[in-house]
């Protein structure tokens, strides 16, 4: 987006809402409103859920399901990561594809426990077996069903290689009434309407005040950047705002579904003033708040830069690599200069090592303090307490490594 915006107040111009659903006649975006606050944009999330229990009834293990039983009450009675995916005979309902992510009926249990089994009121040589773990839960994908899919039996696949664990007839407690955590509704703090959302405030129907809508941070300059927050909702009020002359706040019913944490609005703030001038102020937060350092670094990335050459030599400073997101924060740094970006997950580091995000491989990595890394990316399992999307196999320096080998890229270690 190519356009400054600026406005006549002495508070600072800090949002832009863009309308999600419609073009202008020349085909650019719309936009809505222009704010100096949200609020509900920056709020604390709620706990992870706490681990469940759940029984595969009429089950016939196979593979590591069936080892794990044997080894209840030690280590190795941990499975991981295991898919749910029902069984429909020839038809699926429509949208539920096999083993396909966003599977209208198909669910994940993470972090497994292997707990005990008996014999099944089935007979047949079925067995009942109990499980600790925790259901993923996505807001993309919908608030898990309280009721089974119209399914004759489930398939059991780990979530990592898709080694067959086995089938049951029947799941108990995944399919249930869970409650759904507060949502804060939004408010747009010191707004200036445009015309379309003027228009539509001043409609005097419920459904015909309904906006869907991408937000945009501006910075000092009057550009804006994107956010990937939107937020669809009812406007239920507007009152003049005490933040400027001629504002308004606007009054929503709904909330984000992901909002971001309350300290990242100190990251956001660091970009909307000219971004980071030295490397490493990231080195301080933790692991979410890195997480969401890179995500700024993304959506501020200077996209029409030309790639340094192949061949070129960067340099990784290794101090605060302590987690897999001081590695991302660390390696965009590397490439792109304080507050720079090169990934902030596997796919999006895959994309970064094709070109195009700072650098044309094949080119060398110097990285230095590699012990820090060495002592804590290490194998196993990852349980970020920000986020249920991250859980699984850690990503560990030799994990790493190969990536950087297979991309052409030669890594320096020191």
């Amino acid at each position: 987006m190519d356009q400054v915006w600026a406005w006549d107040q002495h508070v600072p111009l800090r949002w832009l809402l863009i309308d999600e659903g419609s073009r202008g006649v020349d085909g650019s975006d719309v936009p809505l409103a222009l704010c100096a606050d949200i609020d509900g944009l920056f709020v604390e999330p709620a706990p992870l859920p706490a681990a469940e229990q759940f029984t595969l009834i009429d089950c016939e293990p196979a593979g590591l399901l069936w080892e794990a039983l044997a080894q209840v009450g030690t280590d190795r009675a941990w499975l991981g990561d295991i898919v749910l995916d029902p069984v429909h005979g020839s038809r699926r309902p429509e949208g539920c594809q096999p083993s396909g992510p966003g599977c209208s009926c198909m669910e994940e249990l993470l972090d497994v426990t292997v707990l005990g089994q008996r014999r099944s009121a089935a007979g047949a040589g079925l067995i009942d077996v109990d499980l600790r773990g925790h259901l993923r839960i996505l807001p993309e994908y919908g608030w898990p069903p309280a009721q089974p899919p119209a399914a004759h039996a489930f398939t059991l696949t780990g979530s990592h290689g898709g080694l067959a664990l086995g089938t049951c007839r029947q799941i108990a407690g995944v399919f249930r009434e869970r409650p759904r955590p507060p949502v804060q509704p939004v408010t747009l703090l010191g707004c200036r309407p445009e015309p379309p959302l003027q228009a539509l405030m001043e409609q005097p129907s419920a459904r015909r005040r309904h906006l869907k809508a991408e937000i945009y941070a501006i910075d000092r300059s009057g550009h804006a950047m994107h956010t990937s927050q939107r937020v669809s909702a009812t406007v239920t009020g507007s009152r003049p705002s005490r933040l400027g002359a001629g504002l308004v706040d606007v009054i929503l019913d709904d909330g984000l579904k992901e909002p971001l944490p309350p300290g990242a609005r100190e990251i956001w703030e660091l970009w909307h003033t000219g971004g980071p001038a030295r490397p490493n102020l990231w080195a301080g937060y933790d692991r979410a708040l890195r997480h969401e350092w890179s995500g700024a670094a993304l959506f501020h990335h200077h996209s029409r830069r030309p790639d340094r050459p192949a061949g070129h030599t960067y340099h990784l400073d290794g101090r605060f690599v302590t987690d897999i997101e001081g590695f991302y924060c660390a390696l965009g740094e590397a490439i792109n200069g304080p507050g720079g970006y090169f990934g902030w997950n596997l796919s999006a580091l895959d994309d970064c090592l094709r070109g195009r995000w700072g650098a044309m491989p094949p080119f060398r990595l110097i990285w230095h303090h590699a012990e820090v890394a060495r002592r804590h990316l290490l194998p196993g399992y990852d349980r970020p307490a920000y986020t249920q999307r991250a859980w699984g196999p850690a990503i560990d320096l030799h994990y790493l490594l190969d990536i950087f080998t297979e991309s052409s890229i030669e890594v320096d270690l020191r």
